[in-house]
């Protein structure tokens, strides 16, 4: 008996043309204005012109569905582009006996992960912050980077913001504290060389959890930090929140204020946390 498994990510357009359907649906179908579009184009194109998740987001199905071998089907599905989680559901439904999944996002909450797992509409691993490939694989690209840098320099682990109200009483801002902890206890950071920070609040009137990235910066370096080096914890691979919010965007206020920045490598599809992840699929699924 095949076991289905539907591997679950955000999603990115595929093309230029499909920018702004893309953001409509984000928007859950009410159309960006122009002005919009147009700024999202500009930040498309200040990374290279189309983010590279979809590429990254294939090979990461395919390290797992390689690592998981005989006895499992696995599907990519997509939160936002095609194809979309109900495709992939709907692609393994005829071939196999049941159906599970797994998102490609470590930490767990209702407002993200766990819309997935309810598109899905079957059991998912929720959460897999604590894996120890992962947490070091994260620790081992803080070590490396930290080599280049002056003593001095502060890690900041950061996740993507999310409005206070949607993660009221779930378990996302605990997770994250203890990966970071986790994560710069095992790369053998003191106490007092790293903290954690927020990214790519969206832009509505609600509170989003803060401290943003760029205040804790301009607050490193009114400090007198010499550098700066920014781990994206709450994401897996190299998409627009982290060629574009830090790379691009975090850099340029760092280097107004005369403090240095450096960004950790990226999980991508590295084929030992990957393995680790089908490792869990597998027992999950049994």
């Amino acid at each position: 008996m095949t076991v289905g498994v539907v591997v679950m990510a955000y999603g990115t357009p595929a093309s230029a043309d499909e920018i702004e359907p893309y953001y409509t649906h984000i928007r859950r179908g009410r159309p960006p204005t122009p002005e919009q579009v147009d700024e999202l184009r500009l930040r498309y194109e200040a990374i290279g012109g189309l983010s590279p998740l979809r590429r990254i987001t294939e090979a990461q199905r395919d390290r797992l569905a390689s690592a998981l071998g005989d006895g499992f089907r696995v599907e990519l599905g997509f939160k936002h582009a095609a194809p979309f989680i109900e495709d992939a559901v709907a692609a393994l439904d005829p071939h196999v006996h049941r159906i599970v999944g797994v998102v490609l996002a470590p930490h767990f909450s209702r407002g993200s992960v766990g819309e997935y797992v309810e598109r899905l509409g079957h059991p998912a691993i929720e959460s897999w912050h604590d894996l120890p490939e992962w947490r070091t694989f994260e620790a081992w690209a803080v070590q490396t980077a930290r080599e280049q840098l002056p003593a001095g320099t502060i890690t900041l682990f950061t996740a993507h913001s999310l409005p206070e109200r949607v993660i009221a009483g779930d378990g996302y801002v605990d997770e994250l504290a203890t990966s970071a902890a986790a994560i710069a206890k095992e790369a053998g950071l003191g106490d007092d060389e790293w903290k954690s920070a927020w990214q790519s609040a969206g832009r509505t009137p609600e509170p989003w959890r803060g401290p943003d990235v760029l205040d804790v910066i301009t607050e490193l370096a009114s400090a007198g930090a010499p550098a700066v080096l920014v781990c994206a914890q709450g994401f897996t691979a190299d998409h627009l929140e982290v060629l574009y919010d830090l790379d691009v965007a975090a850099r340029a206020h760092a280097d107004s204020l005369g403090i240095r920045f450096a960004r950790t490598a990226m999980m991508n599809d590295d084929p030992t946390v990957l393995a680790a992840l089908a490792e869990r699929v597998r027992s999950f699924a049994s």
